[in-house]
């Protein structure tokens, strides 16, 4: 296995080959960038009008080609040059759930040199509010769901400026306001977008993460970290294929291919993430092939759509690929396209690789480490490599260097547990305003991901730890001193602590310890109801236990929350 790995690394990154690398400046740095990578992704995307009728979008009963498309986009970009008045370095922010208008603004907004700001589609009024705030957009393009939550923080936030919105499948009345379909005239479209001077490290996009520390950080996501990201999604793509290839000639086997059928990818993970966004937008985009959009996450309607649409690909949280292959209609839909079932946001237990190795048809596991700050993979791993080291997230992608450091930030030797580093072009140029926590995170080029890891001598990152003091739910970071913030504002809470609960279904779960004030009688419903106008409902501890004695801390006078953890049992939760 490993001389095929090796040996299609070798050849697929050769000088003249179409993943080859050479190191060059980047931001002041040193770095390796892809030798043949496009300037910006205004360009990949102007590429995809050459895919004309083909079928581009579809969205449950909806569906658009690229050429349709296009003409959106252009109507959207011309509104927003002229009328609004977007230039290169403005933003532009887009709140709303996967509907293909999310699409449509993301390409017009970028090709115009601005950045979209893709905002959480679950955050409350407030929420919104903090992030609109932070980022400046010079418009708002809105659902009416986020409209109705936005809506009583208006006249405050536009307190330091105007904020045109833009509603979207809404008839919702709101001052300084237009419909999408009053904006949005593709019959009527220029055929041309407006000109546009774009840099390669000019920002594409400010998504909100968590991180490690402190509230919400808008990470600034650019055009040549976009990029890279995209071809290594090809490489690793290609990787897997032609290795798979060179072990079954070499073993005198035949991998099973799955029904031939033009690419198709369903994505069921929000698009203001970089997993659906920077790892499936992007790429479907880039080779012409159909992205299927869902209005919520249901394994049995994504069935019907895998069969209805020929899906080839299904990239969503570890979590969803389960329940399809556990879904009692798995058996009886023809799923006979289906060549890719994995995706990202925590790790696929090693049972679940097997599981989808093992499935009917010609399915193979396929799997992604990496982060916000990462614009998508750093790492990535599919087919029979996959299989082979069904414990590893794959290994370090062409352009990033990588090395693992203890607590203090000193290199360790190789095979050492510690946290991973890496640098290149895909590492984010920082977080927006926050200059201080940008130095903090990003050293000398080098991002410390805070995860735990270990690098086996093939090359192959294994996952031991994630980042301290967070929860990944359903593939969603939740940091859990914004949750406890939150409790703390109610009068009756002495003590708080936010940690995460293994959970089956989702990977982890919000739970909370709580010491209240003496004399209180706060219980789990009441708290919860103190947090709905606070937090998003994602973000509630499903599970917390009122103790009567003080919470464990160590030397420092930090709670011991991993001995919460081991020692409060989930069923005697309320």
């Amino acid at each position: 296995m490993i001389d095929a790995f090796e040996s299609t690394w070798n050849e697929l990154t050769a000088p003249g080959a179409p993943f080859a690398w050479s190191v060059h400046d980047v931001r002041g740095l040193p770095m390796r960038v892809f030798d043949t990578a496009p300037p910006h992704m205004r360009l990949l995307w102007e590429m995809s009008a050459q895919h004309g009728d083909r079928p581009y979008i579809v969205f449950e009963d909806e569906t658009y080609t690229y050429a349709e498309v296009h003409a959106q986009v252009r109507s959207l970009a011309h509104y927003l040059r002229d009328e609004v008045e977007v230039v290169e370095g403005d933003r532009v922010a887009v709140a709303m759930r996967n509907y293909p208008e999310w699409v449509v603004s993301y390409w017009a907004i970028t090709s115009l040199g601005a950045a979209i700001v893709g905002m959480n589609a679950w955050w409350t009024g407030p929420e919104m509010k903090f992030g609109l705030e932070d980022s400046r957009p010079k418009a708002l393009i809105v659902d009416d769901e986020r409209l109705e939550r936005v809506t009583p923080e208006l006249d405050t936030i536009r307190e330091s400026g105007p904020l045109p919105i833009i509603s979207v499948r809404s008839d919702r009345e709101v001052a300084d306001a237009v419909r999408w379909t009053d904006v949005v005239r593709p019959d009527s479209a220029p055929d041309a977008l407006p000109e546009a001077t774009i840099d390669p490290d000019d920002d594409i996009c400010i998504f909100y993460t968590s991180g490690t520390t402190g509230f919400p950080k808008g990470a600034q996501l650019t055009h040549r970290g976009s990029i890279h990201n995209v071809m290594h999604l090809g490489f690793a793509n290609a990787l897997a294929s032609v290795g798979t290839a060179k072990i079954d000639a070499a073993t005198g086997t035949q991998t099973a291919q799955a029904a031939e059928a033009l690419p198709a990818v369903l994505v069921p993970t929000p698009l203001f993430h970089v997993t659906a966004c920077n790892c499936v937008l992007h790429p479907v985009t880039a080779v012409g092939a159909k992205i299927v959009l869902m209005h919520k996450w249901d394994p049995g309607r994504a069935l019907q759509l895998v069969e209805r649409e020929k899906v080839s690909g299904f990239t969503g949280v570890p979590t969803m690929a389960r329940e399809l292959l556990m879904h009692p209609n798995w058996e009886t839909t023809d799923t006979s396209t289906l060549a890719t079932l994995g995706g990202g946001g925590a790790a696929l237990q090693p049972d679940l690789v097997e599981k989808i190795h093992s499935a009917k048809g010609a399915v193979q596991p396929t799997t992604g480490y990496g982060l916000t700050e990462t614009h998508g993979v750093a790492t990535a791993v599919g087919h029979a490599f996959f299989t082979a080291k069904p414990t590893s997230a794959g290994p370090i992608l062409p352009t990033f260097e990588s090395k693992v450091v203890d607590d203090e930030g000193n290199d360790l030797p190789s095979g050492s547990v510690g946290q991973l580093c890496v640098k290149g072009p895909a590492v984010i140029k920082g977080y927006l305003n926050r200059p201080e926590e940008t130095a903090d995170a990003i050293r000398d080029g080098w991002f410390n991901t805070g995860d735990i890891v270990r690098i086996d001598e093939e090359g192959f990152v294994h996952i031991v730890d994630r980042a301290k003091d967070m929860v990944l739910r359903g593939g969603e970071n939740i940091f859990c001193t914004e949750v406890e913030s939150a409790i703390y504002q109610h009068p009756d809470i002495a003590e708080a602590a936010v940690f995460g609960i293994d959970d089956e279904r989702l990977g982890e779960e919000v739970a909370a310890a709580i010491v209240t004030v003496d004399g209180s009688t706060l219980d789990a419903a009441a708290l919860i109801a103190h947090l709905e106008p606070l937090l998003a409902a994602f973000k509630h501890p499903k599970m917390v236990w009122f103790l009567d004695e003080p919470l464990p801390r160590n030397a420092n006078g930090k709670f011991v929350k991993r001995e919460l953890r081991d020692r409060l049992d989930p069923s005697k939760s309320t």
